[in-house]
């Protein structure tokens, strides 16, 4: 198989961008290296469809290396014809492999093969012959053996009918065409093990749905009942038209002596050999799908939650909403320290209001406050309402923003908040990172295990190790996008940045620590373990603000520097002014970048790179994303009313539409038929997390807390 060919037509894009990307992973480079800094060799491939790139050739050499495994056990054997050789070959998919090689694999003993021990092979074929002249029960007379074991004319019948049966179970072609009838008109039927007990499931209770219309989120959800022992569930093959398509290939004449023989054979192979291992496949790949799925859907919400734009230049009060325990307070300077900690009890039992709101106040005025950044979780209500009529008391300006804390607590209790903050309590550490999540998203994100950030749905279910190597893909991609400040980022933002691993980036903050700042890019080649395969990895995505060279604190990557010196030149400029943030409008000075690029011996997308970074140096992606939305007041639910109109801010977006912030205690959600008049697929078309959204209240159900909104206006 050329597999350069086959991903070329899967992505749909040039042979030569294919092998290209194939041979710089092969030789250990990054996805995020080769996205921005290979541009001429993949033809400027994205990261997203290099990193599909990367898991289909991952597939790919599997499935070459099962052929080849195959090929040899089946030649051990003796076996392996021109015919099956080509079969085998020629196969796409590892089930296809899987199912050609059924036959000749090692299996424990089966009917089949103690009938072939006892000599009622030789029968089996006379009946495959279908020639007989007379009754099989007079043929069998033939077979019966006291010294093998076959003494009545039945358990000759029945012994060569298991040969027949498991002859058929193991054709491939049988087998695919089964398979892939059940997918095309089979059914997932479910049922409650108890339908008196109320469960979240009881939409499943008694529930039927072709397999080629059931929608991954309600696969993912029969799973979990299933696992839950709360469901029964089941795929309904075609069997009537299953068993029609064997008996028209496996019976060719109308022999009334082995017809009904062979028919009985058939139906046995079907129910007890086959439609158990097609039910599997089935429900495998069906999960399988919708696992894809919903992976896709985490990484982008994941995605749009880390590229949301920081809030600079703010001091800011984290406040982790609580009841019994009270709510932790950290106030944060505009850089990330902790200025100060104090826990307020403003919620039940202890309903201290009065003292909660003095104390605030008097953290505003001291340290300048001006947001405050509420944790969306328990007493996160009770606090908005409390911070609200504080803010229409008092005369500074400040704004309050709720902030989505998935994942806070698990950072709080984690090692590195311990290494980072070792004489705070879990609370103070949950209160800083509220904080710091409205300064800088990205940075304080990096520090939580991706599938504890909670932006997807059925997250527990699904394949853990296929989640978080998508998951960690998004992060790299994230933190190498924006790139960081070598001289601030912490070792949590440090190990997600191109070809540096955990211990290299512990050892950056060490080199760091003891030498002080970093002054110039190359010094990284100092750095433990860092040799200069990661420094070509890593160099361009790490930037030094004031370094000795201007460009190192651009993303222009250092291999590329004389051929940046030399384009400055060409334009009347030195490298300093680069310092007085960037030069702007140097693109329109270039008319003919083709040539340009010539004779500048360097590639024409490279310079076109270079051009851009020089306009605007490190330049934050995140500053084109909406900004969140900050509050001054509150809406409680019963506030609402339908055909209200409000602003909102899309927190998470699943397969049947989006949950949007509209400022009460419970998200809305917008159904994906409210999202557009047009027909889309999924809501990943119309919306992404982050984004801010205007919507129409549809209806509010006090008693089961339900908002429906919706965006058609």
């Amino acid at each position: 198989m050329d597999i350069i060919a086959v991903l070329q037509q899967e992505l749909g894009v040039k042979y030569q961008q294919v092998e290209a990307a194939v041979k710089l992973i092969d030789e250990g480079n990054t996805i995020p290296f080769i996205a921005r800094y290979r541009k001429e060799a993949t033809g400027a491939l994205n990261d997203e469809v290099l990193r599909n790139l990367q898991e289909r050739l991952v597939y790919l050499r599997n499935l070459e290396e099962k052929k080849e495994q195959v090929l040899n056990t089946i030649e051990e054997q003796e076996k392996l014809t021109p015919e099956l050789k080509k079969k085998i070959l020629e196969a796409k998919t590892l089930v296809e492999v899987e199912d050609l090689y059924r036959p000749y694999r090692p299996k424990r003993r089966t009917r089949a093969m103690i009938a072939k021990e006892k000599g009622l092979e030789p029968f089996a074929n006379l009946i495959l012959l279908q020639n007989m002249k007379r009754d099989v029960k007079e043929e069998a007379q033939e077979f019966l053996s006291e010294e093998k074991q076959v003494n009545t004319v039945e358990e000759a019948i029945a012994g060569a009918m298991d040969i027949i049966a498991e002859e058929i179970s193991d054709n491939a072609d049988y087998r695919t065409y089964i398979r892939e009838l059940t997918m095309k008109e089979g059914s997932l039927v479910s049922e409650a093990k108890n339908k008196e007990e109320s469960s979240v499931y009881e939409m499943y209770y008694e529930y039927e749905e072709s397999i080629k219309k059931v929608a991954g989120h309600r696969i993912l959800a029969l799973n979990r009942g299933e696992k839950e022992k709360v469901l029964t569930v089941k795929v309904q093959a075609p069997e009537e038209k299953i068993i029609a398509y064997l008996e028209k290939r496996m019976i060719r004449k109308d022999n009334p002596y082995t017809t009904p023989v062979l028919k009985l054979a058939i139906e046995d192979s079907y129910k007890r050999l086959i439609s158990g291992a097609i039910e599997r496949e089935v429900r495998n790949t069906l999960t399988e799908k919708a696992e894809d799925g919903a992976i896709k859907v985490f990484g982008k919400n994941l995605e749009q939650l880390l590229m949301q734009p920081p809030i600079a230049g703010q001091t800011v009060l984290g406040w982790d909403p609580a009841f019994r325990t009270g709510c932790k307070l950290a106030v944060i300077d505009p850089t990330g320290k902790v200025l100060d900690t104090v826990v307020i009890y403003p919620t039940a039992p202890q309903n201290k209001v009065k003292e909660a709101k003095e104390i605030v106040h008097s953290l505003i005025k001291k340290y300048g406050i001006t947001l405050i950044s509420v944790g969306n979780g328990t007493a996160s209500r009770e606090s908005e309402q409390v911070i609200a009529e504080l803010l229409r008391e008092i005369p500074e300006p400040v704004q309050y923003v709720i902030t989505n804390e998935a994942g806070a607590s698990v950072y709080s209790a984690s090692k590195l908040a311990t290494e980072e903050f070792p004489n705070f309590d879990v609370g103070q550490r949950s209160a800083t990172s509220i904080a710091r999540r409205l300064q800088d998203p990205l940075a304080e994100l990096v520090k939580i295990d991706p599938k504890s950030i909670g932006v997807g749905q059925y997250q527990h279910d699904m394949n853990q190790k296929k989640l978080g190597d998508t998951l960690t893909g998004v992060v790299e991609d994230c933190v190498n996008k924006v790139g960081i400040d070598l001289n601030t980022a912490s070792a949590s933002l440090l190990e997600y940045i191109s070809g540096v691993s955990k211990t290299v980036a512990k050892n950056i903050v060490a080199y760091r620590e003891e030498n002080g700042k970093f002054t110039d890019r190359k010094q990284l080649l100092k750095v433990a373990k860092l040799g200069p395969k990661a420094f070509e990895q890593c160099a361009g995505f790490m930037r030094i603000a004031d370094g000795e060279q201007a460009l190192d604190g651009t993303s222009v990557h250092p291999e590329s520097y004389e051929v940046a010196r030399n384009l400055l030149k060409r334009l009347g400029y030195q490298e300093a002014d680069i310092r007085r943030g960037g030069l702007k409008g140097i693109s329109k000075q270039i008319t003919d970048a083709k040539k340009l690029a010539q004779e500048l011996e360097v590639g024409e997308l490279t310079l076109l790179d270079i051009v851009k970074e020089l306009e605007k140096p490190g330049r934050d992606p995140r500053d084109e994303m909406p900004k969140p939305v900050l509050r001054t007041d509150v809406l409680d639910m019963k506030d609402l009313k339908e055909g209200m109109v409000l602003k909102g801010t899309v927190r998470n977006v699943i397969d049947f539409g989006a949950f949007v912030d509209i400022g009460v205690h419970q998200d809305g959600l917008v159904h994906i038929s409210q999202m557009t008049d047009r027909y889309i697929k999924h809501p990943l078309e119309v919306v992404s997390v982050g984004d801010i959204v205007e919507v129409k209240v549809l209806s509010v159900d006090l008693q089961k807390k339900r908002i429906q909104l919706t965006m058609k206006q």
